[in-house]
């Protein structure tokens, strides 16, 4: 069982790293918040995709509370590109083993009007390239703008976010 499991890892894993540096068509199955998607591609493939240079708002979970414009963020995306055939630009493959990519639809980048739109952040820690002046802008327009998220008196980014989660379910005791 044990090495059954570490096989089917494996071959996820090269599934997965045979995508990077590739253009992959595909139909938006499912959006699980405003920055990670599953997309099912002609052959039938499902690949879990994250949008790269963006972090959005997190939506509550079962586990776990979401933050303001986490839900308005996710139906935003829901709105552009679900059921739609898209285009990812796949970047890399992140810890959790999902492909990270640029995300095209009728030729718009729909991670850049996320980040526009106010709906996510421009992810600094990870941009590089083209990619991180056209992101950082259009999070200061919307900034300037005061648009989705940027309404809030003070908003406070997903990574900020997560880290406080993650402190204060260690500082926890459960009985």
């Amino acid at each position: 069982m044990r090495k059954a499991l570490l096989i089917l890892s494996l071959i996820l894993l090269l599934t997965n790293l045979a995508y990077a540096g590739r253009m992959i068509e595909g139909v938006v199955k499912t959006v699980y918040d405003g920055d990670t998607l599953l997309l099912t591609t002609r052959e039938e493939s499902r690949l879990k995709v994250r949008l790269y240079g963006i972090d959005a708002p997190e939506t509550k979970k079962t586990d776990r509370a979401g933050q303001p414009h986490g839900d308005i963020s996710k139906r935003t995306l829901m709105y552009k590109i679900m059921g739609r055939r898209v285009t990812a630009e796949i970047i890399d493959i992140d810890q959790y083993k999902r492909a990270v990519a640029v995300i095209r639809y009728s030729g718009r980048d729909i991670n850049r009007e996320m980040i526009e739109e106010g709906s996510a952040w421009a992810y600094r820690q990870y941009l590089r390239g083209n990619y991180e002046p056209q992101y950082i802008g259009s999070e200061n327009r919307a900034r300037s703008r005061r648009t989705g998220l940027w309404r809030e008196p003070d908003p406070k980014p997903p990574w900020e976010f997560r880290r406080k989660q993650k402190e204060q379910k260690k500082h926890s005791w459960h009985w």
